[in-house]
């Protein structure tokens, strides 16, 4: 069962019904080509039905690894860039008490999580290791091909560190190996050191894999509930992949309002969330639209704010600035916990007419004023709304971006699944390192400087 909720009221002050049912045959070409895999980049479509073909088996072995995990460290170091971290992040982040880095192990229940290979930071590394010091850590380094400049780099330093500390043969008891199932230079070091392996399907991009082991194992071992992540977006699977109909399919109309509303010259969407733990959705979301939607020249530009804290910085631009944005905002129904404002006989902050309300209605009425005063300063708005944060329902969340991107990747005529230009940057940078190969291009970009 679905219980996410998408509201466009707000949206509709900027474009009509018929303005959105004109999408109605591109969104169902754009589902025939992802349903029978004949569109751009067909090859990279396993995530589709990925929620309901999971292997109850490989479920299992992935808590059986979390648990000797959870059991025998104190820190889990997940090494890698873009979706090979970000949707672990993202769940984790959004599920996990807010200061328990701060706490000690006694009161942790499952190892802090920290990331590597996302940066080319020498501080952040040498600041992690000071963190590692004296504790017990395991890694998961987590590369398709095992070559990506930045988890491949950090990934020596943590081999080294763990090889000159167990040896060999323990180094090898806490590391573990996400890659692919066959090739590339991870694969084959995995096989000749013995790593714990998972592999990432062939046929799954990074930005599309947190369903997979990618996230799976790191939100594992975070202690949460994998198997209530992928029935959440099984629930979804079921939705999105059935009938595009723009006025039962939540997926088909989401893509419809915010592509015509990019018509209409809103080219760039926010994502608003006006909870903490939500943040780093919007940091995978983000890269999810970006990488996917941005290329031949088109495509929403994805930004991200938490409310209400940028309301007092971002919401001026966002209120008054130039009319090319429109808003989406997570929202969320019910919070887990229940904090009531108190009375005070001062009253010196004139917050007395508050008293006991709760925190949440707090905040729900921030969202809902800050919501009319964006569209009445120009800004169209979409709510997407769960019940409230867990597995289930951030499942639902994920898979409902995730086909919605696809969808609309094709809707624009672009291949959603590609990224040619993310490799401008790594030949530039490898020429000026010296990499074997790259004399000439080097020789070029000096005489540029």
């Amino acid at each position: 069962m679905t219980t996410l909720k998408v509201h466009y009221h707000k949206a509709l002050d900027f474009v009509s019904e018929t303005e959105i049912k004109a999408y109605q045959n591109s969104i169902n070409a754009a589902n025939q080509a992802l349903a029978t895999k004949t569109g751009k980049g067909n090859d990279f479509l396993g995530w589709l039905d990925l929620p309901s073909k999971t292997e109850d088996s490989l479920l299992a072995q992935l808590e059986q690894t979390a648990k000797k995990i959870r059991e025998t460290v104190e820190v889990f170091v997940v090494i890698g860039i873009g979706g090979s971290y970000l949707g672990a992040k993202a769940v984790i982040d959004s599920l996990s008490h807010h200061f328990a880095a701060s706490l000690d192990k006694g009161k942790r229940k499952a190892p802090l999580i920290v990331y590597a290979g996302n940066n080319i930071c020498a501080d952040y590394l040498a600041d992690l290791f000071d963190l590692l010091q004296g504790r017990e850590y395991a890694v998961a380094v987590i590369s398709k091909s095992g070559t990506t400049t930045e988890p491949a780099l950090a990934f020596r330093l943590f081999k080294q560190d763990l090889e000159k500390k167990h040896g060999k043969a323990g180094a090898k008891e806490r590391i573990i190996a996400v890659t692919d199932p066959k090739s590339g230079a991870l694969r084959q070091l995995a096989a000749t050191e013995g790593y714990t392996t998972f592999s990432i399907p062939p046929d799954v991009g990074g930005r599309f894999s947190v369903l997979t082991a990618v996230g799976l194992l790191p939100i594992a071992v975070a202690g949460f509930d994998i198997r209530a992540l992928l029935n959440g977006a099984k629930a979804m699977e079921t939705i999105g992949n059935g009938n595009a109909d723009l006025a039962t399919n939540p997926i088909s109309r989401y893509v419809a309002v915010r592509n015509a509303l990019y018509k209409k010259g809103k080219k760039i969407e926010i994502l608003a969330a006006y909870h903490p733990r939500l943040q780093y959705i919007g940091e995978w979301w983000k890269q999810l639209y970006g990488e996917s939607e941005g290329k031949d020249g088109k495509g929403v530009f994805p930004a991200s704010v938490n409310f209400s804290c940028d309301l007092h910085s971002m919401g001026q631009l966002i209120q008054d600035g130039e009319r090319n944005i429109f808003e989406t905002v997570l929202a969320v129904a019910q919070t887990k916990q229940t904090v009531v404002v108190p009375n005070d006989p001062d009253n010196l902050d004139k917050l007395n007419f508050l008293t006991g309300k709760t925190i949440q209605e707090v905040n729900k009425q921030a969202e809902k004023g800050t919501l009319i005063a964006h569209v009445e300063g120009g800004v169209p708005n979409i709510a997407i709304e769960i019940e409230t944060i867990n597995e289930y329902n951030l499942g639902q969340l994920i898979y409902f971006f995730e086909k919605a991107c696809a969808v609309s990747g094709y809707q624009i005529d672009v291949n959603p699944f590609d990224q040619p230009g993310v490799e401008a940057y790594k030949t530039n940078m490898f020429a000026l390192l010296g990499k074997a190969g790259f004399e000439k291009l080097a020789a070029e970009i000096q005489a540029k400087l």
